[in-house]
């Protein structure tokens, strides 16, 4: 029982974090940019929802939507930083990760930030905005937010995959794809590449900051390392998610299969943890999990041959 409780939680945060997979899928796998960018975003979106509301005491949803355009903002830099000023796209990503740890602790004006649930100060977040509009009856259910977490994170994930498919089955969509495929024969076309690529950066770090906000609401707390590895668990959703359905699948699918592997990979991390792994060791775990993945699809193609 106490397995089964521990993979419930960990499908609420897997579909929280899914949507940090999402943005780093757009960077790294669409785009073709090794974006380090994503460790301070995320941590952007988390202490900008969590001082909002506890310091500015705004609604829940509205920190939701600044958080996604500070991510945006920091997509934006980096971005201009690789196109404008030529600076390679790994140190791009760096420069403003760590210029963002800063501007994190301004922002926040602490290293961590709590919201508080309980007293005088209590604050709601979204999940307790719901639950709110809920009959008494279903209000009183146990663990009543996680239900609601993962109601609500699966009809983010939805809305967010039509979302993406929509909008990269467009003119701007395509040409930001191509960017990322060839960009010699996208410039050719006279395709502007480095507004694409920042376009691409600024969507994918917007929906980073989103999941970091979603995290911190959920968690009830931000502080200014909450983002610390945040790239390799996001690189590990997208290739176990495409262990499990394949690469040579449709788009829908592959975003679909962020999804997916986001949620494998915070259920295995719950269920080694409540078989008594060290909490310390679980950046080799996620290290391992990730080389068994990439091994998996050359071992079976080994097979075959």
């Amino acid at each position: 029982m106490a397995i089964l409780a521990s993979m419930l939680d960990a499908t609420s945060q897997g579909l929280q974090w899914c949507v940090m997979a999402l943005g780093i899928y757009i960077s790294f796998k669409i785009l073709n940019f090794a974006d380090m960018t994503c460790d301070s975003s995320f941590t952007l979106g988390g202490m900008v929802s969590a001082t909002l509301l506890t310091k500015a005491g705004m609604n829940p949803f509205l920190t939701l939507l600044i958080a996604i355009i500070a991510g945006a903002i920091a997509g934006m830099i980096t971005g201009v930083l690789h196109t404008k000023f030529k600076i390679p796209a790994i140190l791009s990503g760096i420069l403003t990760m760590i210029a963002f740890y800063s501007i994190n602790l301004r922002i926040a004006g602490q290293s961590n930030v709590s919201i508080t649930s309980i007293g005088e100060n209590k604050k709601d977040t979204v999940l307790t905005s719901i639950i709110k509009l809920l009959p008494e009856d279903i209000q009183a259910v146990k663990k009543i937010e996680t239900y609601t977490g993962i109601v609500v994170g699966l009809i983010i994930a939805m809305i967010l995959i039509v979302f993406l498919y929509w909008f990269f089955g467009t003119e701007i969509g395509s040409a930001l794809r191509a960017t990322g495929n060839n960009e010699a024969m996208i410039r050719a076309l006279g395709v502007n590449t480095d507004i694409m690529k920042i376009l691409g950066l600024m969507i994918g770090n917007a929906l980073i900051a989103l999941s970091g906000a979603l995290v911190a609401q959920g968690q009830r707390t931000a502080n200014n390392v909450m983002g610390t590895g945040a790239i390799v668990i996001g690189i590990s959703s997208i290739v176990i998610g495409e262990v499990v359905l394949g690469k040579k699948s449709s788009f829908i699918t592959k975003l679909i299969s962020v999804v997916l592997g986001s949620l494998i990979y915070r259920i295995i991390i719950s269920i080694v943890l409540q078989l008594g792994l060290n909490t310390d060791d679980l950046k080799l775990l996620t290290a391992l999990m990730v080389v068994i993945s990439l091994s998996i699809p050359l071992v079976m193609e080994k097979k075959k041959a």
